[in-house]
């Protein structure tokens, strides 16, 4: 499969609003699934035919559609003719290496969020990207494959009178968005259970390879900052009810959602600052044990360079040294550096440098 930075290449030269899907192929088809519903009735299907797109839309009846594979890039351009999307805002869709951003357009408001996802093996990070099309009686989904967030808002529409159901696709876009949050919360909390154990690892001494899993950890937490910053402009402009697709009963939900944004950044931060203190501790404990060694090994030649001196002063090949021919020559040299080193030892013990 392609990279997304092969893809980028391919791109250049070629004229705004050209579609070329950027990012990882993840389906072989595309799957439209239509919700359509009011107070008292829902009906969820699947189709393949695009002609059919929101045409059920009436003024009582919402449409939620969601449509898994956006590098399908013949079927979304068919489903953006059908819908009247702009080929500038169907480029952005199929170019799945954006950052979160919110655009108005005549007759709707184009959305991009990043859903993000824990790898079961690796426990890494994977964001996949969502995009949002937002008209009177209609929300418009894409997916880059099957699988999401979204089961508790399905599990909500099920219900007859909820509130989701009694409301129109404006709040059903900031229900998405608030599920899309919430589970940034289970990202963190994942984050915040590995700094713990890396903290604890640390101070215990018994991780090896700490450095590169706190940088490791450290990518992770700064991915998680780059794609949750811009949601903050997001929620303030949604928040802000400048567009009429906005009814004013939705502003307070998602003046709510805008606090979890705020929520999830100051945890993003605080997890950033947590890194950068282990970081120190880190370096500082690794900083303390080889001073600890070096000055372990710095007394202990501190205490040989005396007796080398005497074994050096003894090796010299002289015919005349007074202790040469004595008996007791040998054992007096031998003590008085046993002598010496005893002393020293004695000394650095009082200094309380050993």
């Amino acid at each position: 499969m392609p990279s997304s930075h092969g893809m980028g290449r391919k791109k250049r030269g070629l004229p705004p609003g050209t579609l070329l899907h950027v990012g990882t192929r993840k389906t072989e088809r595309i799957k439209i699934t239509v919700t359509d519903y009011t107070t008292d009735r829902i009906n969820v299907e699947e189709t393949s035919d695009i002609d059919k797109l929101c045409t059920t839309a009436e003024a009582n009846t919402t449409t939620w559609i969601n449509i898994d594979g956006v590098d399908q890039v013949e079927s979304i351009a068919a489903i953006g003719k059908r819908l009247g999307i702009d080929d500038l805002v169907l480029e952005d869709i199929v170019n799945t290496t954006h950052r979160p951003k919110i655009e108005e357009h005549t007759g709707y408001i184009f959305i991009i969020l990043k859903m993000l996802h824990l790898d079961a093996e690796s426990f890494r990070i994977v964001p996949e990207q969502v995009s949002l099309i937002l008209m009177e009686n209609c929300l418009i989904t894409f997916q880059e494959r099957e699988g999401d967030v979204f089961g508790p808002v399905r599990e909500r529409l099920k219900k007859e009178g909820s509130r989701i159901r009694r409301s129109g696709p404006d709040y059903l876009a900031h229900a998405l968005m608030d599920t899309v949050v919430d589970n940034y919360f289970v990202v963190l909390e994942h984050l915040a259970e590995q700094i713990e154990e890396m903290e604890d690892a640390i101070l215990d001494g018994t991780l090896g390879q700490s450095m590169l899993d706190l940088y490791s950890i450290r990518r992770e937490v700064i991915l998680l900052r780059r794609l949750t910053w811009p949601m903050r402009d997001i929620t303030s402009s949604l928040e802000r009810g400048d567009s009429p697709l906005i009814r004013q009963e939705t502003t307070k939900f998602i003046k709510d959602l805008h606090d979890h944004v705020i929520q999830v950044m100051e945890s993003v931060e605080s997890s950033r600052e947590a890194l950068t203190s282990l970081h120190e501790v880190y370096l500082s404990i690794t900083s303390n044990r080889m001073n600890e060694v070096m000055k372990v090994l710095t007394i202990i030649a501190t205490i040989f360079i005396p007796l080398t001196f005497v074994a050096g002063m003894y090796g010299m090949n002289f015919d005349f040294m007074p202790e040469l021919k004595w008996p007791w020559g040998y054992p007096l040299a031998l003590g008085g550096m046993g002598l010496i080193a005893a002393g020293m030892f004695l000394f650095f013990r009082w200094k309380k440098w050993l």
